[in-house]
C-alpha cells in the first residue's frame, strides 16, 4: 500500500486522483509577473517549445494566440485569480498554461488548486455573499442544477453573443465539446463549459480472461463464454468464478471483486457517481433520466417534487435497494477482507497490485497509475495486462438509461465577479481549453472534453498502451456516461447526505432498505426547506403530496415512463457476457458526421 500526501480537510475523489497521478506534483497556486509586451515571438515560442502536438497547424496555432493577446489589452497589468481542484489536468495548467497566459497577454494570472470540498465551499461563500472571491472557477459541472437556480452564475451562451462578445474566442467551437449537454440546464442555455473529464468504467484482467483453461471451466461451470460482463449477473458469476474456483494465480491469492465500504466521506460519490444508474434507477433519458434521475429525484417541469417513493421519487424504490445489496453482497464475498474496511484513498491502488480480476467501478484518471512501468499489471513491453470497457448493468436497467458516471470540472463565471475582471477571467479560462494548447501534455491526466481531441492521430498512436481508454471515448457507449443531473437542486447540500446513510447499510448499522428510505427522507426534508425559503424561484422545489408507493407504480405505468419501479420477481436472469476484442471491433473506426452548424 502506497503511502498519500498529509492534506487538510475531508478526501475527495479528485484530490485522490491526483495523489496517484504519474505526473508531479506542482506548487498550489502559481503568480506571475506580466512581460512589457507580448509578440509574436512569444506565441511561437510556446507553439514550438510546448504547444506540440495540436488539432491545429502552427499557423492557425498563432492566429489563436494573436487573437488572445490583441483582445487582452484593455485588461494589461491586471492581476487575475481563478481556482480549481486539484487534480493533473488542472495542475498542468496552473503550472504551465498560466504562465503561457501571462506571458502572451500581459494579465498576471495566479491559478490557485485546492482541494475539491474547498472549491465547492468558496464557491458557495462568494454566491452567498456577493464578494468577490476569485474571478472564474473551475467547478463539477454536478452543480448544474444549483448554478441554474440560484441565478448566481452567467449565463455562457448569452454571454459569448453579448457582454461578452469581444473576449470570445471566434475559434471557440463551443459544439464540439463533448460534454455541453451536461452544462445545459433546463432552459436550454448553457451555463459551464467543460474543461476536462473522466469516467467511471468497468476494469479488467484481460491476460486471466483470454487463458484458455479459465475460459474452458468458466463456459462448463455456467454455461456461456467468460469475457466482459454485459449484466450484473454476469459480473457475480465472475467474481465467484475467480474468487472461489481459480482462488489462487501463480501462488498468489486473487478475488474477483475490489471495492471499499468504511464510512467516510469517500463513500458518498461511490454512490453519487451513478451507482444507482447502473442498477437501473430512474428513468430513461441522456444525459439523465426523466422525470426521475439517477439519485431518485423526480422533476416535473423545472421543479424537484420528491426523492421518496411516496413523493413519486425512486431514491427508496427497489432498483435502489437492489443496487445496496449488491454493492454489499459483492464485497463480503468476492472482495478482500480489508476492503470493508478502506476508504477511496486506501482501496484505489489495489488493483495495480495484481490480485484483483474485476473492478465494476473504476476511474479512468487511474490510468496513468495503471501502465507505470514494472508494476504487476503490465507487460514488459509497454502494454498493459488489463483493459478498461463499458459497465454491465443492474436489472432493472432499460435500453435508454444512462449507464454510468463522467466527471466534468467545467468553467464557471459569477455575476458577483467584476465585469472587467471576468472578461479577463473568461479569456483564461477558454486559453486552457483552447485547440493551440498541447493534447499530450493539456491531457496529461488522459481526461477529454472535444471530440476533434479523443480522433486526433495522437492519440490513435497511444490507444495500444491506454487499455481501451480511446476506444471507450471514441465508441457510441460513451454517452451513456454523465455527470449529475439539472434534477438536484443544491448539490453541496444533498450531497453530503449519502455517504452518511449508505454508511449506516455499510456498517450494518441499518438494512438496506432502511438506509434507503432515511437517505430519501432526507433529500425530501432539504428540498423541503428549499421551499419554503423561495430562494430558487420558479425551479426551486415544491414537493408532491405523499401518496402510497402503489400509486406511483401505476402512474409510472400509466404514463409509459418507468420509475418507480416494482420490485422484480428475479433479480438475477442469466448471465451475458462480450468478447472484448469484437466489441472493440464493432465501434466506429472513424469520428462521426457532425451536423452543419
Amino acid at each position: 500500500m502506497r503511502h498519500f500526501r498529509g492534506r487538510n480537510g475531508p478526501l475527495t475523489k479528485t484530490s485522490f486522483l491526483t495523489m496517484t497521478s504519474a505526473a508531479a506534483l506542482i506548487a498550489a497556486s502559481v503568480t506571475l509577473a506580466a512581460p512589457a509586451f507580448a509578440d509574436d515571438a512569444t506565441a511561437q515560442r510556446w507553439i514550438d517549445t510546448e504547444f506540440q502536438p495540436s488539432t491545429l497547424s502552427k499557423a492557425d496555432q498563432l492566429k489563436e494566440l494573436q487573437w488572445f493577446e490583441k483582445a487582452a489589452q484593455p485588461f494589461k497589468g491586471m492581476a487575475i485569480n481563478v481556482v480549481s481542484e486539484t487534480i493533473a489536468t488542472h495542475e498542468y495548467e496552473s503550472g504551465t498554461l498560466a504562465k503561457a497566459f501571462t506571458e502572451i497577454t500581459g494579465i498576471k494570472l495566479k491559478h490557485d488548486i485546492i482541494q475539491e470540498g474547498d472549491v465547492v465551499e468558496k464557491l458557495q461563500t462568494q454566491m452567498q455573499s456577493g464578494k468577490n472571491v476569485y474571478d472564474g472557477w473551475i467547478n463539477d459541472s454536478d452543480l448544474i442544477g444549483t448554478h441554474f437556480r440560484y441565478n448566481q452564475t452567467i449565463v455562457l451562451s448569452d454571454y459569448m453573443t453579448g457582454e461578452g462578445k469581444d473576449v470570445t474566442d471566434p475559434m471557440l467551437d463551443v459544439n464540439d465539446f463533448i460534454g455541453k449537454s451536461f452544462t445545459t440546464a433546463p432552459d436550454g442555455k448553457l451555463y459551464q463549459l467543460p474543461d476536462q473529464q473522466f469516467a467511471n468504467l468497468y476494469w479488467f484482467r484481460y491476460d486471466w480472461f483470454t487463458n484458455p483453461d479459465y475460459k474452458a471451466r468458466f463456459k462448463a461451470k455456467y454455461g456461456y463464454e467468460l469475457g466482459v460482463p454485459v449484466n450484473w449477473s454476469a459480473y457475480e458469476d465472475i467474481a465467484d468464478f475467480f474468487t472461489n474456483d481459480i482462488k489462487e494465480i501463480n501462488g498468489v491469492k486473487v478475488y474477483g471483486h475490489m471495492d471499499y465500504g468504511k464510512k467516510d466521506p469517500s463513500l458518498g460519490w461511490r454512490f453519487t457517481d451513478a451507482w444507482l444508474s447502473m442498477a437501473g434507477n430512474g428513468d430513461k433519458g441522456i444525459p439523465n433520466g426523466l422525470p426521475v434521475d439517477e439519485w431518485g429525484i423526480r422533476m416535473e417541469g423545472c421543479r424537484p417534487v420528491g426523492s421518496s417513493v411516496e413523493r413519486g421519487g425512486d431514491t427508496n424504490g427497489p432498483a435502489a435497494v437492489y443496487s445496496i445489496v449488491k454493492y454489499l453482497d459483492w464485497m463480503k464475498k468476492y472482495a478482500p477482507p480489508q476492503a470493508q474496511g478502506m476508504t477511496f484513498s486506501e482501496s484505489g491502488p489495489v488493483p495495480a497490485q495484481g490480485a484483483i480480476a474485476q473492478q465494476i467501478f473504476w476511474y479512468t484518471a487511474f490510468t496513468a497509475d495503471m501502465v507505470a512501468p514494472g508494476i504487476p499489471v503490465m507487460n514488459a513491453d509497454g502494454t498493459p495486462k488489463w483493459r478498461m470497457a463499458p459497465s454491465p448493468h443492474g436489472s432493472y436497467w432499460k435500453e435508454g438509461m444512462k449507464l454510468g458516471y463522467q466527471d466534468a470540472g467545467s468553467a464557471t463565471l459569477l455575476k458577483s465577479t467584476p465585469a472587467d475582471r471576468r472578461k479577463a477571467a473568461w479569456l483564461y479560462l477558454q486559453f486552457i481549453v483552447s485547440k493551440t494548447v498541447s493534447l499530450k501534455k493539456s491531457h496529461v491526466g488522459l481526461t477529454f472534453i472535444r471530440e476533434s481531441d479523443i480522433w486526433d492521430k495522437s492519440f490513435t498512436e497511444r490507444a495500444p498502451k491506454l487499455g481501451g481508454l480511446i476506444e471507450f471515448y471514441r465508441s457510441p457507449a460513451r454517452v451513456q456516461w454523465t455527470p449529475t443531473g439539472n434534477n438536484v437542486p443544491d448539490y453541496p447540500k444533498l450531497a453530503q447526505l449519502w455517504w452518511q446513510n449508505i454508511g449506516d447499510a455499510s456498517s450494518g448499522a441499518k438494512t438496506p432498505q432502511a438506509a434507503m428510505d432515511a437517505l430519501a427522507a432526507a433529500q425530501d426534508s432539504v428540498m423541503e426547506r428549499l421551499e419554503k425559503s423561495g430562494v430558487q424561484g420558479a425551479c426551486g422545489p415544491k414537493l408532491n403530496k405523499k401518496e402510497t408507493a402503489e400509486y406511483w407504480f401505476k402512474k409510472a405505468e400509466k404514463d409509459g415512463t418507468i420509475a418507480p419501479q416494482r420490485k422484480l420477481a428475479n433479480e438475477k436472469p442469466k448471465g451475458e457476457t462480450v468478447d472484448y476484442d469484437a466489441l472493440i471491433k464493432s465501434w466506429p473506426a472513424t469520428p462521426p458526421k457532425r451536423a452543419s452548424n
